[in-house]
C-alpha cells in the first residue's frame, strides 16, 4: 500500500464521486474501451489478463492507468472486486486537474507504477 497516494486520493475523494462494488462485481472487462482510472480507497480488486496472470490492488493503488496514455485504449485485462470495495473513478480531465492541483499525485502514481513493474519482473 502507498500511504502517500492513498492520502492524496482520499483528499480528492471529496470532489469526486465514489464507486462501490460488491464482492465479485465486475469493474471492467478485457477489450472494453478504457477512459478512466480507478483509485482504490478500500477493499481490493483483482486484474486478470490470463488464466494464471493477475495482480491484486488494494487501498492506495490505481487500476487501469493505460486509459490515461491513449485515447483509443482498450482494457488489457478483466478487473473484479474481491471484497466490498470503494474506488474513485477518474477520467483524463479529472486526472489532469488532480495533477495540476496536487503535483505530488503524479509522482506518487509513477512510484506506484514503478513498484508494480518491479514486482512483475520477478
Amino acid at each position: 500500500m502507498n500511504s502517500g497516494l492513498l492520502h492524496t486520493m482520499q483528499a480528492l475523494a471529496s470532489s469526486l464521486p465514489l464507486r462501490a462494488l460488491a464482492p465479485g462485481e465486475l469493474l471492467f472487462e478485457a477489450g472494453e474501451p478504457g477512459v478512466s482510472i480507478f483509485c482504490v480507497i478500500s477493499g481490493s480488486v483483482e486484474l486478470r489478463w490470463s488464466a494464471d496472470g493477475f495482480e491484486q490492488f488494494g487501498p492506495g493503488e490505481v487500476v487501469g492507468v493505460g486509459a490515461l496514455v491513449s485515447d483509443q485504449h482498450r482494457r488489457h485485462g478483466t478487473a473484479r472486486a474481491l471484497e466490498a470495495t470503494e474506488l474513485i473513478e477518474m477520467g483524463r480531465e479529472q486526472f489532469l486537474f488532480a495533477v495540476q492541483e496536487t503535483p505530488l499525485f503524479a509522482i506518487e502514481l509513477m512510484a506506484n507504477l514503478e513498484r508494480r513493474m518491479r514486482g512483475l519482473d520477478h
